[in-house]
């Protein structure tokens, strides 16, 4: 009986060690003086300066910029415009899109589910989406009609390999290699965001069939690798993705303007995303997206890679 007791107590122990959970909290930050946190009011100036002269010789259309240290910000500004065309100023709490940052918000939705012992970090992502079984590496392909050939990878995606990049998958229209690009056009695959109306299920299904740059875990390529892990928080969450991270991160943690798709009273603190032309800063036009999407379109598809915008 003791023996029994004993073995308990050290598999208690171990699951403890091995599934951290945070319980630290932190305050708000609060704007305060420079000299309060220890630094250089002259010094934090330079930053006012070199971004106002940015702005003034056309350099940047507009910037938000803060510096904080110990819990206060010690300097927290606005510059420029947030749409030249319209003569919108930028303001401080003016929501930008925060692309492939985006990533770090999903993968801190993958390890809260593993913390809760949903799934392990070296399991084949087909045990949670059939569709990836029995992964296939590009072998030959045909420029003139896309058309390629595989071989069988040498082991399955696990979702570590997701989280790294090691998993093979690529990134279709950024992609560095341009067999990819086309395969995954041909194949209607969409790599981000979109004003269309499509679910992350079915584009993820989609992507599985895809060919593999290399055999998972072989080396390192960019890819839509936390797209399919946004997926897998679906499945083991049973909620929504968009819907876990409100209830589960943004919420808790006061993140009132991290959205995929801005609600329409923030709507009109998105910045646009702008251009030079002639001289002068103007809205980048439609090229394989809208650039509108956060405010407009179907707001359906919920990319974990790069989607989220930020205030």
């Amino acid at each position: 009986m003791k023996n029994l007791v004993l073995i308990l107590l050290l598999l208690s122990a171990l699951i403890s060690c091995t599934q951290p959970v945070s319980v630290k909290k932190t305050l708000p930050l609060s704007e305060a003086s420079p000299e309060s946190a220890g630094m250089s009011a002259e010094r934090l100036a330079r930053i006012d300066s070199m971004l106002a002269q940015a702005v003034t010789a056309n350099k940047i259309p507009g910037a938000v910029a803060l510096v904080a240290r110990n819990g206060k910000i010690v300097f927290y500004k606005a510059f420029g415009k947030a749409d030249n065309e319209s003569g919108r100023d930028m303001k401080r709490d003016d929501i930008f899109r925060i692309a492939s940052q985006s990533k770090a918000v999903t993968a801190t939705a993958v390890m809260i589910l593993w913390e809760e012992g949903k799934f392990r970090l070296d399991d084949p992502i087909s045990m949670y989406i059939p569709e990836f079984k029995n992964p296939q590496v590009l072998k030959d392909f045909n420029p003139k009609d896309s058309s390629y050939t595989t071989v069988p990878a040498a082991s399955e995606i696990t979702i570590r390999q997701l989280l790294n990049h090691t998993s093979g998958i690529g990134y279709g229209v950024i992609d560095g290699d341009d067999r990819f690009r086309m395969i995954y056009r041909k194949a209607g695959i969409n790599d981000a965001f979109t004003a269309e109306n499509i679910i992350l299920s079915e584009n993820i299904k989609k992507l599985a069939k895809q060919p593999l740059h290399h055999n998972p875990g072989e080396k390192f390529t960019y890819s839509e690798g936390l797209d399919v892990l946004g997926y897998l928080i679906e499945i083991a969450s049973g909620m929504p993705f968009d819907r876990f991270l409100r209830t589960r991160l943004f919420d808790p943690l006061g993140m009132d303007d991290t959205w995929f798709y801005l609600p329409e009273e923030k709507a009109g603190r998105l910045v646009s995303v702008q251009h030079p032309v002639d001289g002068k800063w103007t809205k980048f036009p439609k090229t394989f997206y809208d650039t509108d999407y956060p405010i407009s379109g179907a707001k359906t598809y919920f990319a974990g890679g790069r989607s989220f915008k930020y205030s």
